[in-house]
């Protein structure tokens, strides 16, 4: 990947991260059926913003192993980032094995190679995957679950990347081999066999793609559900110089003093950590710690060469760097198309540089801390002996702070998905299998906080709701300058003035919680589907989400201003009738029996009364009665 293309895809958001189309759905093949392919969304928005102690999960989330596992995928890591822009380890599809480069990318959900019948395909390092030649090969048959080709016969898949390149292609399935390192047997996974490339896919180098994010056809996802590794994997991309790196497919022991960030899955669809600051030779950049925390967060993607952050963050971090370096010449950058901050007069000793550039770190929710080396911030002048070029960017105008290989080089990344965090262990990557043992599994997870909330900062609003999306519940907290006291008397009345805001009934909203803060009143709403209804439409939702995120909710001055505090959609109950209905029949039961008892007894104590009262006439006729025998 060349630096034009990195810089394209910074501006629009990711490098290699899905921008619309995903057609993940796949039947089941012969062999090894795919449990969670069927009915799965193919596109994941960020509706939720979690704090770090939130312990809701995705509803697609899989299942957890409980037992250890020893067995993974140990591979090299090949190319580098100054000549390639990205790393690639090799995959061998079908029997005999086929061997392809793949880009290791963090932001992808599927593995793809060229086909031998693709029709636009680049030239690229190996030959291209020959189904006819691969005796376990069979195709992703046509079925309901997923989109089919013209002929109804194979099922499709089709991707499109932020920088504008696209790949498309059929689905099949076969036995996929790790190499001679590797602990992992064979397995048999899904993979897409491409047909058509357009933009960098077609020029580059590299034959394809190997998808390790989250999804059904990610390779992590399929082994993981088979059960043969646990749900974690790890990258160790290699120094400026040196280059290549290992990847494992599978937990690993981490090291006592790796540091740990949380990445919440509910949060984004992406591998994210929770960034609060960045320091700059022991000074903290004067900004606000959620300038962070804007729309995807901050992601980590192996896919991505550079680093890129929010305009604020950049523009402290580029002061507070060129403060540091008023001794070094600035010069213009390799390439003249772009304006890149550039020094001479450091020397070509890589291991000299933390002693002219400052140190930097990047401080995570939990207080721990990630110290960069210089090499984690600079990139070789190309033209330039001794000089070197500042690798981190300003990200358009997207709020979102991307952190590329670059930022992670000589250093051990484990993406520990089971317990939801991200580790890092600066170490140096062309020794790692000597200062490292692989398997067992990993240390437990920090301890949740009790008192988890589910609200942060409010969240943007979506501009469409997908209509796979069944949202049956939208909360959201809202604070009223008002007195707790003033407010209480009219909440009936502040329900319906809301319901008419949003546009729907006021038997759809539900007062939840209401709690004083002094001179101000916070309140928690729930809005649930209209009538029989279990979930809300794409429109309707939709539509009630952007009124509230986009303050088109207006009051009568006596309730004083408002300001949103969070909101949250969660999915449809799955309960059965039974289940929702139970309190409602029992306590009809209940009714009934209580009424029949008491009309058994008022109907008994008339009956006493009638008999103690009657009245019988003196004369009257008595009937006999039955002698009792001696």
């Amino acid at each position: 990947m060349d630096r034009a293309r990195d810089r394209a895809s910074a501006a629009v958001s990711f490098f290699l991260f899905v921008l619309s189309i995903s057609v993940d759905a796949a039947g089941p093949a012969p062999g090894t059926p795919l449990h969670s392919l069927a009915g799965s969304p193919h596109l994941v928005l960020p509706l939720v913003l979690s704090r770090a102690n939130s312990t809701r999960r995705s509803p697609g989330s899989r299942r957890f192993l409980s037992r250890q596992l020893s067995a993974n995928a140990r591979m090299r890591l090949y190319d580098d980032l100054l000549t390639n822009g990205y790393y690639t380890t090799r995959l061998f599809i079908g029997s005999p094995p086929q061997k392809f480069a793949l880009i290791v990318d963090s932001g992808s959900t599927v593995t793809y190679v060229p086909c031998s019948t693709c029709e636009q395909c680049g030239n690229h390092q190996d030959p291209r995957f020959q189904p006819d030649l691969s005796s376990t090969y069979e195709p992703v048959k046509c079925n309901v679950a997923c989109t089919c080709d013209q002929d109804q016969k194979q099922c499709t898949y089709e991707r499109q990347y932020a920088e504008m390149s696209s790949s498309t292609g059929v689905l099949g399935e076969d036995l996929i081999s790790f190499g001679t390192e590797s602990e992992l047997k064979p397995q048999r996974a899904t993979f897409g066999c491409e047909n058509s490339e357009t933009g960098d896919l077609f020029s580059q180098h590299a034959d394809g793609i190997i998808g390790l994010g989250r999804g059904p056809l990610s390779l992590m996802d399929q082994l993981v559900e088979k059960g043969v590794i646990g749900d974690s994997f790890s990258l160790c991309y290699g120094g400026m110089d040196i280059g290549g790196g290992t990847m494992v497919l599978g937990e690993i022991t981490p090291p006592t003093d790796m540091v740990f960030s949380r990445s919440d899955p509910v949060r984004s669809a992406y591998y994210n950590i929770e960034l609060k600051g960045i320091y700059v030779d022991g000074r903290p950049l004067q900004i606000d710690s959620r300038v962070f925390d804007g729309r995807h967060g901050t992601v980590l993607d192996s896919g991505t060469t550079y680093a890129y952050l929010p305009e604020e963050a950049f523009l402290a971090f580029q002061d507070a760097i060129l403060g540091k370096l008023q001794s070094l010449k600035q010069i213009p950058g390799p390439d003249p198309n772009y304006k890149d901050i550039c020094f001479s007069g450091a020397g070509s000793d890589v291991s000299q540089l933390s002693n002219i550039f400052p140190k930097v770190d990047m401080v995570f929710g939990n207080g721990e801390k990630l110290t960069l080396s210089p090499e984690n911030y600079l990139f070789r002048h190309s033209k330039v002996s001794g000089g070197y070029c500042l690798g981190v960017f300003q990200n358009g105008r997207d709020q979102t702070t991307l952190l590329g290989g670059i930022v992670v080089r000589n250093t051990l990344v484990t993406y520990d998905r089971q317990n939801e965090r991200i580790g890092f262990w600066k170490t140096n990557c062309s020794e790692l299998w000597e200062r490292l043992h692989a398997g067992g599994a990993p240390s437990p997870a920090p301890s949740q906080s009790a008192n988890s909330t589910i609200f942060d900062s409010p969240a943007p609003s979506p501009s469409v709701l997908p209509d796979q999306f069944k949202i049956g519940l939208i909360a959201f907290e809202m604070s009223l300058n008002i007195t707790y006291a003033d407010l209480l008397p009219h909440t009936m009345e502040l329900a319906v003035l809301i319901a008419n805001e949003l546009g729907i009934d006021t038997n759809q909203v539900h007062l939840v919680n209401i709690m004083s803060e002094g001179n101000t009143t916070r309140l928690r709403w729930e809005i649930f589907p209209n009538g029989s209804s279990n979930y809300f439409s794409s429109s309707a939702a939709t539509n009630i989400i952007s009124r509230l995120t986009e303050h088109q909710v207006h009051l009568p001055e006596n309730f004083g201003s408002y300001q949103l505090v969070g909101w949250n959609v969660e999915p449809p109950s799955r309960r059965t009738w039974w289940g929702k209905h139970a309190v409602a029949v029992i306590a009809g039961i209940s009714l009934v029996i209580l009424l029949s008892f008491s009309t058994f007894f008022v109907w008994h104590f008339w009956r006493q009364r009638k008999g103690f009262n009657a009245y019988r006439s003196v004369d009257a006729p008595v009937p006999e009665q039955e002698l009792q025998p001696l």
